[in-house]
């Protein structure tokens, strides 16, 4: 996500719209705001924000939306239930689910098999990750978990046998796989 925003950008890729608006009805205050902010970066990058992912420009443009200081973003929760069905509304809206351990399984071939062997700039393999899940609709690691897996080494603990190695970045995603 870009830092630098240009007013026309903002009104672009930040403006909520009827549907989204509707979204907003029931929450206020720092949870109005925080929701609004992960709706559109969910829209705009296929995934979850951290909040240092969240632009400062975006920040107080939404906040003139949805009519919240934007100085009550620093008290949104990120962690816990509220943002946990946060979570699960942006998902819902945007026909988005979370992924089951076949569709982790299916992604690690699909990296081992077709990425792999001819990508090795782990910048490039994140983002064909992303937009892999994108295309998939189903919400991606996190990019904590996206950088982790992609630069250690993977060996299967659970006895099952893993993918075979391809350009030395097997299996990326699985969380049964162990260091």
């Amino acid at each position: 996500m870009r830092r630098e925003w240009e007013l026309e950008d903002l009104i672009e890729c930040w403006t909520l719209d009827e549907a989204e608006v509707e979204l907003l009805a029931n929450k206020s205050g720092a949870t109005r705001l925080g929701f609004a902010l992960m709706l559109k970066f969910f829209e705009l990058e296929g995934r979850f924000p951290r909040r240092e992912d969240v632009p400062k420009a975006a920040v107080n443009y939404m906040a003139g939306q949805v009519k919240v200081d934007a100085a009550l973003f620093a008290e949104y929760r990120w962690s816990g239930s509220t943002i946990e069905y946060h979570r699960a509304q942006i998902r819902r809206f945007h026909g988005f689910r979370q992924p089951t351990v076949a569709d982790e399984d299916k992604l690690i071939f699909w990296l081992a098999d077709e990425i792999c062997p001819v990508e090795t700039s782990r910048e490039r393999l994140r983002a064909a990750l992303l937009a892999r899940c994108r295309e998939e609709r189903t919400e991606p690691p996190t990019p904590k978990q996206i950088e982790r897996l992609a630069t250690r080494p993977r060996r299967c603990s659970s006895g099952s046998s893993p993918p075979p190695r391809r350009s030395g970045c097997l299996s990326r995603l699985s969380s049964r796989w162990r260091i």
